[in-house]
């Protein structure tokens, strides 16, 4: 009876001393953090801050250390953030919506410098797009986006810097004002294309008549030239024919045959009418006439 008894108890304290060993195992482990690259964990002793674990193994005390904020990513994040309505300095209403790139820099301010991070940028934003935007007119606004980002990078960067956050950049991602103020800037963008449409159509035209005229000009002065040279090598000819003909003393016969070959030509015309002598001897004897005298010049 009493061995039974010893071996209970025994058995009893065994799985005591494995619970308390499992225990203290769990406890160890949980004391032993991994941190990975770009991470950085926060711990407190006693409830306040003690370091930042940084990348590589680490050891805490258990039950005096604990970690606040668990594992704090060190690479650049990105905030979407919902359009909020902004007034421009002519009292248009436009709706604009943000993208905020930012990086935590110091896990320690991070953790204390402010609560919820994330919403305490998004409603920085918001005030400080509304500022800045509420000092620009509607055209200015839709035109210097680039501006309008330096502003706001350059005072969020120093508005969050004492919470450990460095603001990288800053963009507007959507700019929409009322839909009537659409449709006016779509329709004076329709009418600017159109007009230099027409102002496009029209120095065509204009070239092209220009061209036009120029062609018809050249053409008209080498017409005249041909003209011109036709005329000169005519002339140039019929008076080397004259030379020939009176150099050669043409007699009596080729003269008279020269009077008819004119009369045939006259004949051969609608509009002439020719009167036959009765005598032809007499016309003969006038071109003998005309022979002589020109024989003796």
């Amino acid at each position: 009876m009493k061995a039974n008894l010893f071996g209970s108890a025994a058995v009893t304290a065994a799985i005591i001393v494995g619970i308390i060993a499992l225990v203290i195992f769990i406890i160890l482990i949980s004391c032993i953090k991994i941190v990975r690259q770009s991470d950085a964990i926060v711990v407190e002793r006693l409830g306040k801050y003690h370091r930042t674990l940084s990348t590589g193994i680490r050891f805490i005390i258990p039950f005096f250390d604990r970690t606040n904020g668990g594992v704090i990513s060190l690479k650049e994040k990105i905030a979407d953030f919902q359009p909020q309505p902004v007034i421009t300095k002519d009292n248009v209403t436009m709706q604009i919506d943000t993208v905020v790139y930012y990086q935590i820099t110091d896990p320690k301010l991070y953790c204390y410098g402010v609560d919820r991070p994330v919403a305490a940028i998004e409603n920085l934003t918001a005030t400080t797009l509304r500022n800045i935007v509420g000092e620009m007119e509607l055209d200015e606004t839709l035109t210097s986006r680039d501006v309008v980002n330096s502003k706001m990078r350059a005072i969020l960067d120093e508005a969050t810097d004492p919470w450990g956050i460095k603001i990288n950049r800053v963009e507007l991602k959507n700019i929409l004002p009322p839909k009537d103020i659409r449709d006016a800037m779509e329709k004076q963008m329709r009418a600017e294309r159109e007009r230099r449409e027409a102002i496009l159509k029209a120095e065509g035209e204009k070239t092209s008549n220009i061209l036009v005229a120029e062609g018809e000009k050249q053409a008209a002065i080498l017409r005249a030239e041909a003209r011109r040279q036709t005329l000169i090598a005519e002339a140039e000819g019929t008076a080397e024919a004259i030379h020939k003909i009176i150099d050669a003393h043409p007699d009596a016969a080729y003269v008279t045959l020269q009077g008819f070959e004119a009369l045939k030509a006259l004949a051969n015309s609608d509009s002439t009418k020719i009167v036959i002598p009765s005598e032809l001897t007499n016309v003969t004897s006038l071109l003998s006439s005309m022979q002589t005298i020109i024989d003796k010049k």
